[in-house]
């Protein structure tokens, strides 16, 4: 089988005014025509290293290519010319990229950024391009698709760009694509869709894949070969099969121990010992018929939350999971008042949220708290953490010297798992896990009683997954924290949460405990979003994925909760 890229004893190092720290330490692979290669691994392992090597994106300085070859259909990437590398990029070699809203322009539309590849690369007419890239938009799941064409990027959710970065990539049919956690922020029946849509793709057009990704479950049904990395080594490369049936490296049996799976039961939850002011049998929050609308222009408007009403008892997790654009995180927002409905009604310990002023919800900020999608996006990069957590101390004066704020934020730190001397570090210093204990931390600061977490999970590969949830779960008995958890990895959302709500189209369509959901779903929404779930079983997951099943779509229309079983709830 013809090889379309050689990678050889590859040495990549960045190089800092006090250090050299060595990132990819002598890999070798190759990828052959029509294959699909996985590279698996956590964060900090080199993965996206070697994958910007192969483009030739890494800045120099401060990264160096220190030894090591890599050949692209036989010449080396390293006697290419700048204006060479433009030409491939996009065209012949594709990336897809882990974060869309730091790869997406904020100042262009969405459309017009497609359509400057395919002008560019396939010397596509205006009107071509436009229509292609509507029809691209649509492959990708992305509805109203001629309108969405004008919008910009912050008008989309998290996973609706990255479909566009899909959409984007795919465009020209490049020989080579560059998966970087492609699925990332997409939930599981969007991200069946876009791993269906690369497998037709390379099927129909013999194009090459390097999927890099942190689940296995989308690894086994996809790829052909598996390269495991650890700190910037090859640790274990052979077939699917054998990786998954034999592994043979402690680190790759770590990986594989670390999933999630859905079948499993969930441990006890065991006693938690809530706050001595919070009333145990009555509910923490209550929402009553949630509604908020945002305008689309031309005088119209989409329903993001559609008069939603439930209850969350204190000590409780309870689950929200959806499709992207289904209004979860629209939720989540609309409880912490970020954002303030058009009808409704939140109450918190029996307080209306709606109807307090600003100086009102300020002091309620102590007790609710959130812990975001994007633990990037989210610190700010010019504070040392020491003043990002420090911060809400600073808001509500939770101190009395500078000493005893800089030992709560220590203790805040140590918490979280990680070390005092941290504090006197910026953000950029740390790796995206350590980001969200960060965040975390933030969170706790003022000693909140109710927490929204926000998808703080999507960027994790599974081993940090199974220590932040880990972590969570120990706060939670700790200091009597109730969570509403946002995610739409249904396997994580299983073992963390006490129920679990389904929101389509702005609508809860189902609401049940989490055992009983996952082994009675009623409604075909919530059946469709469990078979989607990506199975870590190569034989099972290749079959899944390569059947020809076109995305249901299910359009919820008014519509009641009725209870079909003692808490069992389905829209009807």
């Amino acid at each position: 089988m013809e090889k379309i890229l050689q990678v050889d004893d590859l040495h990549v190092s960045f190089i800092t005014q006090n250090k050299v720290t060595e990132a990819v330490k002598g890999i070798t692979f190759d990828v052959h025509k029509g294959e699909t290669l996985g590279i698996v691994g956590e964060s900090g392992s080199g993965k996206s290293v070697t994958a910007r090597s192969i483009m030739k994106l890494l800045p120099s300085p401060p990264s160096l290519m220190t030894a090591g070859n890599i050949q692209f259909f036989e010449k080396p990437i390293s006697e290419y010319t700048v204006q060479q590398m433009d030409t491939i990029r996009g065209n012949d070699i594709s990336m897809i990229f882990q974060d869309p809203m730091t790869s997406l322009n904020p100042t262009i539309r969405i459309g017009k950024q497609i359509d400057e590849t395919l002008r560019k690369h396939q010397k596509f007419s205006s009107a071509e391009a436009k229509k292609r890239t509507i029809d691209m938009l649509k492959m990708v799941g992305i509805t109203n698709a001629e309108e969405r064409y004008n919008q910009y990027p912050h008008e989309f959710s998290g996973g609706m760009r990255q479909r566009v970065m899909i959409a984007m990539a795919l465009s020209c049919q490049p020989k080579l694509l560059i998966a970087d956690e492609p699925t990332t922020a997409l939930d599981v029946t969007i991200q069946a869709q876009i791993l269906r849509l690369m497998k037709r793709m390379q099927q129909q057009f013999d194009t090459s894949i390097i999927l890099i990704t942190h689940d296995l479950g989308v690894v086994a049904g996809m790829c052909d070969r598996v390269i495991v990395m650890k700190d910037g080594e090859v640790v274990e490369q052979n077939t699917i099969e054998k990786v998954f049936s034999a592994p043979k490296h402690p680190y790759t049996k770590k990986l594989l121990n670390a999933l999630p799976q859905i079948n499993a039961k969930k441990e006890p939850k065991g006693q938690i010992t809530l706050p001595k002011d919070i009333q145990p049998d009555q509910p923490l929050i209550e929402v009553q018929d949630l509604t908020q609308e945002f305008p689309m222009g031309a005088g119209r408007s989409i329903k993001a939350v559609d008069s939603i009403s439930f209850s969350i008892h204190p000590g409780e997790t309870l689950g929200l999971v959806g499709e992207s654009g289904s209004g979860k995180s629209t939720t989540g927002r609309l409880l912490l008042q970020l954002q303030k409905g058009i009808g409704g009604d939140i109450l918190y310990r029996g307080m209306s949220l709606n109807r307090m002023n600003t100086k009102e919800m300020k002091q309620l900020r102590k007790e609710i708290q959130i812990i975001f999608q994007d633990p990037y996006a989210s610190l700010n990069p010019r504070m040392k953490i020491l003043d990002i957590i420090g911060q809400p101390l600073d808001i509500h004066k939770l101190y009395n010297t500078k000493k005893e704020r800089r030992e709560r934020v220590e203790d805040l730190l140590q918490l979280v798992g990680l070390q005092k001397e941290h504090a006197m570090r910026y953000p950029h210093e740390f790796s995206g896990g350590q980001r969200q204990r960060i965040g975390i931390a933030r969170a706790l600061a003022v000693e909140p009683k109710f927490i929204v977490c926000d998808e703080p999970l999507s960027a994790l590969d599974v081993s940090i997954q199974a220590q932040i949830v880990s972590l969570l779960k120990d706060l939670q008995k700790k200091f009597g924290l109730t969570y509403l958890f946002i995610a739409h990895d249904l396997s994580v959302v299983k073992h963390i949460s006490d129920r679990i709500a389904v929101m389509n189209a702005g609508k809860i369509i189902e609401l049940a405990e989490s055992e009983e959901l996952y082994s009675n779903p009623i409604h075909p929404y919530t059946k469709s979003l469990l078979d989607a779930v990506p199975v870590p079983n190569p034989a099972i997951e290749s079959v899944r994925l390569n059947r020809n099943i076109e995305r249901r779509n299910f359009h919820i229309k008014g519509g009641v909760l009725k209870e079909v079983s003692d808490g069992h709830w389905v829209l009807q």
